[in-house]
């Protein structure tokens, strides 16, 4: 759909550092940026007021009482693919249009997504453990292999469809299963419903944003229907996957092993963890040698920094242009 292209005054404030690019290009088309680093949130909730435009990663949560303040708001720019730290039907209300850039790291999640599967089904990071300890176990660390088994994918949008797109060439199955979608199909997937992921999965990946209806989507109760022990990928969010089950079901052999990019016991920021809210499942993952965990970099190269600069931009160029100087 082509957007008419909207006029508003200049004022652009951007709450975290990006890539130099996204200011550059706001710079040249005429809009005046502010970053202050050091913001803490009683600043931004006495300056919000003076801009039309906000960019930010996950420093800030947007709430309905912040963007109240923000009277001459028109945009919100994500540099990210979620959005759930941003009161999206305030902003609707307010007029305010909101932008996020999935399309900036699809392609990273979806091969990190890949590499920590291959290293989770061979063992990668135990067998590397073992031998800088001069133990040599080859039996014991026999792997498995991708070709032939079944993947589900759970939502099919960016990530999702990247994920699918990269397992293609292991000559493994990718069924798919997207709520809201119909219709999609295609060379690297086949669209399905739960009940055939739930009977035939031999691995399931997550790629589902955080909101009501997925929060503690993955507990006991929907781990106990796969027919097979599988393996588990989420890449989304951590508060999709309940921690406490999961382990449960590592403990109890229902699950091979899981890869988390993502955990519950992220601060909002998923800046670091909350030190606060460690309980004894984050341990047993912890000490878990079924278990993969890297700290929400799936999305996070050098490459991917400056897609996401150059897709947010795209988006917010081609809406919004600055007053005439």
């Amino acid at each position: 759909m082509i957007m008419q292209e909207e006029t508003l005054n200049n004022k652009v404030l951007l709450l975290d550092t990006n890539h130099p690019l996204l200011e550059q290009r706001l710079t040249r088309a005429g809009f005046h940026c502010d970053h202050f680093p050091e913001l803490s949130l009683e600043e931004l909730r006495n300056i919000i007021g003076d801009y039309s435009g906000i960019v930010l990663r996950s420093r800030f949560i947007l709430s309905r009482d912040l963007l109240s303040r923000a009277g001459k708001l028109s945009f919100i720019g994500r540099v990210g693919a979620g959005t759930e730290g941003i009161d999206l039907a305030f902003a609707h209300q307010a007029g305010i249009r909101c932008f996020n850039a999935p399309e900036g790291n699809r392609n990273a999640v979806g091969e990190q997504a890949v590499g920590m599967l291959l290293a989770m089904m061979n063992h990668l990071l135990r067998v590397d453990a073992e031998v800088r300890d001069a133990v040599w176990i080859r039996e014991g660390n026999r792997g498995n292999e991708l070709e032939g088994k079944t993947v589900g994918v759970i939502g099919y949008g960016n990530t999702g469809g990247a994920f699918a797109k990269k397992l293609s060439g292991f000559d493994c199955r990718v069924l798919a299963y997207d709520k809201y979608k119909k219709g999609y199909s295609d060379q690297y997937v086949i669209e399905t419903d739960m009940s055939q992921i739930f009977a035939e999965a031999d691995i399931l990946s997550l790629h589902v944003p955080l909101s009501d209806e997925t929060r503690y989507l993955v507990n006991s109760e929907y781990l106990g229907r796969f027919k097979n022990h599988i393996w588990l990928i989420n890449t989304s969010r951590g508060m999709v996957v309940n921690t406490a089950d999961l382990v449960d079901a590592l403990e109890q052999g229902r699950l091979l092993g899981a890869a988390l990019d993502v955990l519950e016991y992220e601060s909002s920021s998923f800046e670091n963890l909350d030190e606060s809210e460690l309980p004894a499942p984050f341990r047993a993952l912890v000490a878990s040698n079924k278990v993969i965990l890297s700290p929400h970099i799936a999305g996070w190269t050098i490459e991917s920094k400056l897609k996401l600069a150059e897709v947010i931009t795209d988006k917010i160029l081609g809406a919004f242009k600055p007053p005439a100087l």
